[in-house]
């Protein structure tokens, strides 16, 4: 499998140079030169396949013969090693939680299968290789848990500082070792544009192997459309290829699943599920894309103003609006319509949400009041108490902190402050 920019002035690579590099020199996203497509055979052996042999399948036409089978093998065992339920919530909606792994995020899966990726190429590697990734909630703590005393490899995380929840802020600056947090007085914005221009600074990069984390590497958004096979080996209906909601910010993770969409896995539709950061719904509706100031919300991993993912889903629609909105819709929903869903679900269903789950619990529900005859299923892309402040404010409960995670939350923060400039980034990169 060979990788091309989507800048198109860059060379093509394999997965492995990709993975390194994160970006293209020319700054483009990589790109897969080929969709696989997966036979009749394979999507209807799905619900008796076994689990890493399913992945191995999966991931084995991106890898290419950078890995070997022996490792890659060991590498989706690794990855998929905690359970991804597809839980019923109403009468034609599911949640697939994804909150299960050990960082309580999605997030886990990619984090998981890069960080043993990179791991296995560091090993050749002569300079330290860097890993800078800015997040704006379950990403850092995802690579943090991920990357955690992986030989050959220091991390640097660029977070908001006030932005995050205290559960988040915990997972990515109480490991220390190799693992170095960031706190930024600025938004996630700020974060992504100071990560963004140390890929672009000649002097630095002479002097580090700088690569990124973040959704823009292959190998942290392509192994996140496992979790979409693994929904359809549970998905009970068979016969109405489902809906899919997901609570979308840099859209990573529903270009995954419309890559998996595009390989032969059966869905009915893809609902991008934003908060007011409404920069993809408003593009569909008049064609223009406008990048805007992100806004702080209550589901905060989505609070982003500038998708970095969303020209992969462009390219893989041929940059045409009218085939993009046949298969893909993109809604927008209020801090106070995700507390009042959070509310209702809790209260009539006895189901509690997260705010990113309770914006795409909404989308889908909306979609489907249209749609009577279908039936789909929302991405619950963490667990509820890494956000205590909301949600225990609107149900009015306690949420019982997992026992995972109780000790991680006695521990001592261990970040720095900088100011929300890249020579703060930059001479940090130079002297850690």
């Amino acid at each position: 499998m060979k990788y091309y920019s989507l800048q198109h002035n860059s060379p093509e690579v394999d997965f492995k140079t990709a993975t390194l590099l994160g970006q293209a020199p020319d700054k483009g996203l990589y790109f897969p030169k080929e969709i696989p497509h997966w036979s009749k055979s394979f999507i209807d052996t799905i619900p008796s396949l076994p689990i890493e042999e399913m992945a191995f399948q999966v991931m084995s036409p991106y890898t290419g013969d950078t890995i070997p089978e022996s490792v890659l093998r060991k590498i989706v065992t690794e990855t998929l090693s905690f359970e991804i339920p597809l839980v019923k919530v109403a009468e034609d909606i599911y949640s697939l939680e994804l909150f299960h792994g050990p960082t309580l995020a999605f997030k886990d899966v990619g984090a998981r299968f890069m960080s043993r990726c990179l791991g296995y190429f560091a090993r050749d590697n002569k300079e330290r290789v860097v890993v800078l990734v800015a997040t704006s909630g379950d990403t850092g703590g995802a690579v943090a848990n991920g990357f955690y005393q992986v030989p050959g490899v220091d991390v640097v995380i660029l977070y908001p500082s006030g932005k995050v929840s205290p559960v988040q802020e915990k997972q990515l600056t109480t490991l220390g070792e190799n693992i170095h947090a960031l706190e930024v007085m600025g938004n996630f914005d700020d974060c992504q544009r100071m990560v963004k221009t140390a890929f672009t600074d000649k002097e630095l990069t002479d002097k580090l192997f700088l690569t990124s984390a973040n959704s823009i590497n292959v190998a942290r958004w392509l192994p996140q459309q496992l979790y979409y096979l693994l929904a359809w080996k549970q998905w009970l209906h068979k016969e109405h290829p489902p809906v899919i909601s997901v609570p979308s910010g840099n859209f990573g993770n529903i270009c995954a699943g419309l890559i998996a969409y595009y390989s032969g896995l059966p869905v009915d539709h893809f609902i991008a599920a934003c908060n007011i950061n409404d920069v993809v719904p408003r593009y569909l509706n008049n064609g223009t894309y406008e990048p805007i100031k992100a806004l702080a919300t209550l589901s905060n991993a989505m609070d982003v103003g500038d998708p970095s993912n969303f020209i992969r889903i462009l390219e893989l629609f041929g940059h045409s609006l009218p085939e993009l909105i046949k298969k893909f819709s993109s809604v927008s929903i209020t801090d106070n319509e995700t507390e009042q869903t959070i509310s209702k679900v809790y209260t009539e269903k006895g189901y509690l949400l997260d705010p990113h789950g309770a914006v795409g619990y909404l989308a889908l529900e909306r979609y489907l009041s249209e749609h009577s005859i279908k039936k789909g299923f929302f991405l619950e892309t963490a667990h509820p108490v890494k956000f205590p402040e909301s949600v225990e404010r609107i149900t009015g409960e306690k949420i019982p902190v997992p026992e995972e995670v109780q000790p991680m939350m006695q521990a001592v923060k261990k970040s720095t402050m900088v100011n929300a400039d890249y020579i703060n980034l930059k001479e940090f990169l130079l002297n850690f």
